[in-house]
């Protein structure tokens, strides 16, 4: 069974020793590109003698210095999460997100994403995700160690690798990329600033961060993105034509 496009992203891990055991995890189950952003400290010993038969797992990672580094070339993002709801996020369990991430995976480059040890994944991380993998657990006990984590997920990707594939939807196109999207962002909010168009809540500093959650949520393919793009080029080209106000 060929291993499937998937990336596993560590973000921030502070521990090198996790580091080696999430690459062991990822071998057991067949996957083998490792990223790691921003790690404390990489390579290390600690982390080759965690690895214990995948060091060809560890030796092969790819340190990045951002997320958006990370995910370059990437469609479909999910993020791990603790938490059980949240009312602006998709967050489904960890068995179902394995089935999509792997259908997913035949069509683009697909990625999970763990955040630190300590602190998990900030807002602003969890907003390139799609959606995000909730792994049940005791209530008594929740907490899961890094590379519990990650080898109960790639456990479930594994069992969903290995079941026969659905039959492809005619003529669905790939998700958009992750810089792709990133690119809309940056363009909308600069539309949004130039049309004035602010947020009126009371805190008035989440607008983009709700836009993004939910264009994430529609999970926008490329020419969807262009799409968009291309209005708000339109609104832009009128704004000028109109000249500035009097």
């Amino acid at each position: 069974m060929d291993s499937p496009d998937i990336r596993i992203v560590l973000v921030a891990a502070s521990h090198p020793g996790n580091i080696g055991a999430v690459a062991r995890a990822m071998k057991n189950m067949g996957l083998t590109q490792l990223v790691l952003v921003r790690p404390r400290q990489f390579p290390d010993p600690e982390a080759t003698a965690r690895a214990s038969g995948a060091v060809d797992v560890l030796s092969g990672a790819r340190v990045a210095a951002s997320l958006a580094e990370a995910l370059r070339g990437c469609g479909f993002i999910t993020a791990t999460t603790s938490r059980d709801r949240d009312q602006y996020f998709r967050v489904v369990d960890v068995r179902e997100a394995a089935a999509r991430i792997v259908t997913e995976a035949r069509r683009s480059p697909a990625a999970v994403v763990f955040g630190a040890e300590r602190t998990g994944l900030t807002n602003e991380e969890l907003e390139t995700a799609h959606a995000l993998i909730r792994i049940p657990a005791s209530e008594v006990y929740p907490s899961l160690n890094l590379a519990m984590a990650v080898q109960l997920v790639a456990y479930e990707i594994f069992r969903a690798h290995g079941v026969t594939p659905p039959p492809a939807v005619p003529g669905a196109a790939p998700l958009a990329s992750a810089e792709a999207m990133d690119r809309l962002y940056v363009h909308l909010s600069t539309v949004l600033k130039e049309v004035d168009f602010r947020d009126r809540t009371q805190k008035g500093t989440h607008l983009m961060s709700r836009i993004r959650r939910f264009l994430q949520r529609a999970e926008l393919d490329e020419n969807e993105v262009n799409i968009l793009r291309g209005i708000l080029t339109a609104v832009q080209n009128q704004r000028r034509a109109a000249g500035p106000k009097p």
